[in-house]
């Protein structure tokens, strides 16, 4: 069984993938969720909702692609 770390899931991963990143923070771990703007061996940037977000690669716990986002709906009527 090959198990790849999730740092190494993301740079295989093209740039634009909409990806989901769990990291560790002070006092626990957070997620970001957005899309996939480079990922070295240092770290990974993710192009969230309102800003990039940079995160160093030794802090990353989980990773994975997500599918794109769902269509919005129509406003009432």
């Amino acid at each position: 069984m090959n198990v790849s770390s999730p740092a190494a899931v993301l740079r295989s991963l093209p740039d634009g993938t909409r990806v989901v990143v769990r990291y560790r923070v002070d006092g626990g771990f957070t997620d970001v969720l957005g899309y996939l703007v480079e990922a070295t061996e240092e770290s990974v940037t993710v192009a969230a909702r309102r800003e990039n977000v940079t995160v160093p690669c030794a802090l990353i716990t989980a990773a994975k692609q997500v599918p794109p986002p769902p269509e919005r709906r129509a406003p009432r009527r």
